[in-house]
């Protein structure tokens, strides 16, 4: 018998919103980016093992990690 199991890394953009950076200070847009890892049998995605969201700052680039919570860019 041959099984066929793996994992795969899913990037998702989703909708961001204006915020104040912590880094370069500036009140800009920012992008949030959820990134799903899941469990793969014979290429075909079963379930979720993990999610992860960051929110990225288009002014400086500066990424920083969120908890799953919020699912949104923090506002200061």
């Amino acid at each position: 018998m041959f099984l066929l199991f793996g994992l795969k890394t899913v990037l998702n953009d989703r909708p961001g919103r204006p915020a104040t950076c912590q880094h370069c200070l500036q009140f800009v847009h920012h992008h949030l980016q959820e990134r799903a890892t899941k469990f793969t049998l014979f290429f075909i995605p079963v379930f979720t093992t993990s999610k992860t969201y960051r929110i990225t700052c288009s002014n400086c680039g500066r990424t920083t990690a969120v908890n799953s919570r919020p699912k949104t860019a923090p506002t200061r």
